[in-house]
């Protein structure tokens, strides 16, 4: 696990630094990517056909704005259906023009989402964007992958029945618009996914808005559990024909590749979920907090395990630091003592020579009281001395 860590952060901080790189790149890559699927889908333009014209158009991709991979792509796709029958092509319009209106609407931010979508049911695994649109998205991402399913639906439907299209020659103008129309409004198996779509994000984003432990990975289950649920009863209802192996199968690949994206944007430690309440004057605060996993806090407890025994050696030696103070200090308390009984010491008010001297060292008062003593003393013995030597000086 701690591995995983680590190249999740290498990888984020890979992005982060060569960002202005990165994502100039996977805008080409996905550009390229739906411009190559359309191509294989309603190739029926020869001129787009040419991989030049096809890098060119995701090169101009890498470097505008994400809608206009949107855009580029409805263009293409537009410009191979007209090479099939204008009819086609004026229906595929009006359906891009009320899709983008819809798209531009509720979720203009989604442009991976649309884009992806049509990828993702040409891979098999259309039950991925619904998981991914309710964990990362909003309600409103319901629009951008029915928006990207809708288009799927209406290629896959031109494509596999343009030979019947074709035979109805260039008088049967109107059959063909009735024909496109009545066989996408009549299109049982994509009106049941368009509700499983719609169900299964709405779903997902309110499991995954729950305060409880292990939201986002009940979202993922329960939200694919629905989505296969409500597939099999559209089967049984309407006869869709769908592929009970196919689904369980992609519902499979859609929960592991839905993990994987819950490890890069919501991976948290809830065993150490904190829970701190306070209030003020208006309010009570009831806040959960939820640490993230991070390279650095996988075995946290046995780091702390292995500190303690340190903090224990530190006490010791602090312990014997004060005992080795306490020696010093004894033994310079004992020095000192001997230093001063082997000191001779001189009494208060007396002066002791000091031979080849001239100075008389004067012995240092202790206290105040003995230099109120020794004061007095000094006065006297000069008085006395004055007295002696005015009685002696007339002799």
């Amino acid at each position: 696990m701690r591995e995983l860590l680590v190249v999740r952060e290498h990888i984020k901080h890979f992005y982060a630094k060569f960002e202005v790189y990165v994502t100039p790149l996977l805008k080409f890559i996905l550009a390229f990517v739906a411009l190559v699927m359309i191509k294989n889908n309603v190739g029926y333009f020869p001129r787009l056909n040419s991989m030049a014209i096809v890098l060119i158009i995701a090169l101009m991709c890498s470097f505008l704005p994400q809608n206009f991979i949107v855009f580029f792509s409805a263009a293409f796709s537009v410009l191979h259906l007209y090479k099939l029958s204008y009819e086609v092509a004026i229906v595929a319009v009006c359906v891009y023009l009320l899709l983008f209106l819809m798209y531009l609407r509720f979720s203009p931010r989604d442009t991976i989402v649309v884009v992806l979508t049509p990828v993702c049911f040409a891979l098999n695994i259309p039950y991925l964007m619904p998981l991914v649109a309710g964990l990362v998205g909003t309600p409103t991402s319901i629009v951008s992958v029915c928006c990207g399913a809708i288009v799927y639906y209406l290629l896959s439907f031109i494509s596999g029945n343009a030979g019947s299209m074709l035979a109805l020659g260039e008088d049967g103008s109107l059959a063909k618009l009735r024909y496109v129309i009545d066989g996408m409004m009549d299109h049982k198996e994509m009106l049941t996914m368009l509700l499983a779509i719609s169900v299964t994000v709405i779903v997902v984003y309110l499991i995954r808005r729950l305060s409880i432990d292990y939201a986002w990975s009940f979202a993922i289950g329960i939200g694919a559990l629905m989505n296969i649920v409500l597939l099999l009863l559209g089967d049984v209802v309407y006869y869709t024909n769908v592929s009970i192996f196919g689904v369980f199968f992609g519902s499979i690949v859609a929960v592991l590749l839905a993990m994987v994206l819950q490890f890069f944007v919501f991976d948290v430690d809830y065993s150490r979920t904190e829970k701190v309440q306070f209030e003020d004057d208006d309010y009570y605060y009831y806040v959960k907090a939820v640490p993230k996993n991070k390279a650095g806090d996988i075995g946290k407890k046995a780091k702390k395990a292995v500190v303690k025994p340190k903090i224990d050696d530190d006490e010791d030696e602090d312990e014997d630091d004060d005992d080795e103070d306490d020696d010093v200090r004894i033994v310079r308390r004992t020095q000192t003592a001997t230093r001063m009984q082997t000191t001779p010491r001189t009494t208060q008010g007396s002066v002791r020579p000091v031979a080849g001297s001239t100075r008389t060292p004067v012995s240092r008062p202790q206290s105040t009281a003995n230099r109120q003593t020794v004061r007095p003393t000094t006065a006297t013995n000069a008085t006395r001395h004055s007295s002696s030597s005015s009685t002696t000086t007339p002799q």
